[in-house]
C-alpha cells in the first residue's frame, strides 16, 4: 500500500512536468507565431489505455513511426510584418490578352464560298491595286460617311465606291460610267448632277456622294433589301425587278441562283461583302496601309467664268493643287452658266484669295473664248449664251454685218456682266497679254482603250496622245511603282479631234 501511494505520486509529478513543457515561453509569444501542429507521415494506430501502475514497452509499429517536425520560421525583423498563421500566399495570375475585337457591320454581311473567293481575289490576284484603293480611301471616307450618316443610311455603303472605282474621281468605265460612284449619264442627270463640256459633277466627290446616297435610298425603298438594292445599283432597278418577276424570287441569294441575272450582277454583292470585310479589318489580311490624308478645303463662290490659273495666282497656290481639289472641272476655267459656283481652295487660302481677287480689275478677270459659229446661231443667241451683248461682240470682232458665216470663229467674252475693255485693246484685236483666251473642247473627252505594246512606257504613251503621266495613272489607278506590261489595256481620254 505504501509503495502504491509512492508510485501514484511519481506519475502525478511526471504528468505535471509534461504539461509545463508544452506551454510556450513569453519570449516565444513575442517573436514568433505559434508553430503549426506536427505533421506525421504515418498514421499511428490507436494505443490501448496505459495503466498508471503498468509499464508497456513500445511495439514494432511504434518504433517505425517517425514524426517530421515542421521547421519554425526565423523571427520577423522590425521592417517585416509577421506572417499570419496558416495563410497561403498565391501570386496573382497574369491577365489574359484581350480577345480580338471583331468588326461590326451595319449592312448584311455573310461569309460563303463566293464571298471567300472574292476575298482571295483581292488578297492575291489584284493585291497591289487593292492596297492602293484602300490607301486612297483615307482621303474620301470621312466625308462620304458623314453624308451617308446625314441621310440615315448605313455607313458601310461607302464601300460601294471601293469596288466601283477604288475611290478614284477620274475613273471611267467601258460603259461610260464616270467618277467615284460610276454614274451613267442618265442616272447622274436624274439625281441633279450637271454634265456638259465645262463640268462633270459625277467626278465631284461631294456632289456625287450626295447623289449616290439619294439613289441608294430610293433603291432600298423599292426592294426593302440591301442585297437587292446593291444588285440594282449595278444592273439597274428595272432589270432586277424583271428578274424577280420571272423567277418568283424575293431574296437576292435565291435570285442569284437563277439564270435571270448577268454574271457581273450575280457577283456584285459577294464582291461588295468581300471588299467590306477586308476594308474594315485590313491587318487581318496582311495589308499595311499608308492612308491618304482626309480631304479638307475652303470654299469660295465664283459668280462668273474665271481662269483657274488666275485664281491659283491670287490664292498663292499651284494650278495642279486647284485642279486636284476640283476634279469636276473639264476645262481650265470655272463653268459657264453656273450661278454661284462653289470652288474648292486649299485650307487657309480663302482670305488671301478674297483680298487679292478684289483688287483685280473686272476686265482682267474676263475669260475670252474662241467660238466657232454653228448652223442657226446668231449674234444675239451667242450673246445670251455667254452672258454678253451683241454690241460687245460686234465691237470686239469688228463685224460690219449682223449675219454670221457658219464655221467662222469669233472672240466671245464670258461673264455675268458686260466686260470693260480698253479701247486700245479693242483696236488691236485683243492683243493685250492680260486677256485670257481659251479654246474650249467642243465635245467631252473621248475615252478609248489602248493596248500596251512592247517597249511602251508611260512617258511615250503620254507624249503620243498629248496627255500627262499623272493623268494616265489617275484614269487607270496605277501606283507610282507599277510597271507596264505588254498586252495590258489602258483607258485613255483625249479630245475628240485627237482620237
Amino acid at each position: 500500500m505504501k509503495w502504491a501511494c509512492v508510485m501514484m505520486l511519481l506519475v502525478s509529478a511526471l504528468v505535471g512536468l509534461g504539461a509545463c513543457a508544452s506551454v510556450p515561453s513569453p519570449s516565444q509569444h513575442a517573436h514568433s507565431a505559434p508553430a503549426p501542429p506536427v505533421v506525421s507521415h504515418a498514421v499511428r494506430p490507436a494505443a490501448p489505455p496505459i495503466s498508471p501502475s503498468v509499464s508497456t514497452p513500445p511495439t514494432a509499429t511504434d518504433q517505425a513511426v517517425i514524426e517530421v517536425p515542421v521547421p519554425v520560421p526565423p523571427p520577423a525583423t522590425a521592417d517585416e510584418a509577421p506572417i499570419p498563421p496558416q495563410v497561403s500566399i498565391i501570386e496573382e495570375p497574369a491577365p489574359e490578352p484581350d480577345e480580338e475585337e471583331l468588326p461590326t457591320y451595319d449592312v448584311p454581311i455573310i461569309l460563303n464560298s463566293s464571298v471567300e473567293s472574292h476575298i482571295e481575289y483581292f488578297n492575291t490576284r489584284i493585291r497591289d491595286k487593292f492596297e492602293l484603293w484602300l490607301s486612297r480611301s483615307g482621303r474620301y471616307l470621312p466625308l462620304m460617311r458623314e453624308i451617308f450618316k446625314k441621310n440615315n443610311l448605313p455607313e458601310d455603303l461607302v464601300f460601294v465606291s471601293l469596288i466601283e472605282s477604288g475611290f478614284n474621281p477620274y475613273a471611267y468605265s467601258r460603259s461610260r460610267a464616270v467618277g467615284p460612284w460610276q454614274f451613267m449619264r442618265g442616272t447622274g442627270l436624274k439625281y441633279g448632277l450637271r454634265i456638259d463640256e465645262w463640268i462633270d459633277e459625277r467626278r465631284d466627290p461631294v456632289k456625287s456622294t450626295m447623289a449616290a446616297a439619294n439613289y441608294l435610298k430610293d433603291l432600298y425603298a423599292m426592294f426593302n433589301s440591301w442585297p437587292l438594292a446593291l444588285a440594282s445599283y449595278n444592273a439597274g432597278e428595272g432589270r432586277v425587278g424583271r428578274a424577280m418577276a420571272k423567277s418568283k424570287a424575293d431574296d437576292f441569294w435565291d435570285l442569284r441562283s437563277t439564270r435571270y441575272l448577268r454574271p457581273e450582277t450575280r457577283n456584285y454583292v459577294p464582291k461588295f461583302m468581300a471588299a467590306t470585310i477586308i476594308a474594315k479589318n485590313p491587318e487581318k489580311y496582311g495589308f499595311t496601309l499608308n492612308y491618304h490624308e482626309p480631304l479638307q478645303y475652303d470654299e469660295v463662290i465664283i459668280d462668273r467664268p474665271t481662269d483657274l490659273r488666275l485664281i491659283a495666282k491670287v490664292a498663292s497656290v499651284t494650278y495642279e493643287d486647284l485642279k486636284n481639289l476640283n476634279p469636276e472641272l473639264k476645262q481650265g476655267i470655272t463653268p459657264l452658266r453656273y450661278d454661284n459656283y462653289r470652288l474648292k481652295l486649299p485650307v487657309g487660302t480663302k482670305a488671301v484669295f478674297a483680298e487679292n481677287f478684289s483688287k483685280i480689275p473686272e476686265w482682267e478677270k474676263t475669260v475670252w473664248l474662241k467660238h466657232t459659229v454653228r448652223r442657226g446661231e446668231t449674234l444675239s443667241s451667242i450673246a445670251r449664251t455667254f452672258g454678253t451683248t451683241t454690241a460687245t461682240l460686234r465691237d470686239i470682232n469688228r463685224l460690219k454685218r449682223p449675219a454670221l458665216r457658219v464655221g467662222s470663229t469669233i472672240l466671245v467674252p464670258t461673264g455675268n456682266q458686260e466686260p470693260q475693255v480698253e479701247e486700245a485693246a479693242a483696236s488691236t484685236g485683243i492683243a493685250s497679254a492680260s486677256l485670257t483666251v481659251v479654246e474650249p473642247i467642243e465635245s467631252a473627252p473621248k475615252p478609248f482603250t489602248y493596248r500596251v505594246k512592247r517597249g511602251d512606257t508611260l512617258w511615250t504613251i503620254a507624249k503620243r496622245f498629248n496627255t500627262t503621266i499623272d493623268h494616265i495613272r489617275k484614269w487607270n489607278g496605277l501606283s507610282q511603282t507599277r510597271a507596264l506590261r505588254a498586252g495590258q489595256r489602258l483607258v485613255l481620254q483625249v479630245a475628240a479631234e485627237q482620237s
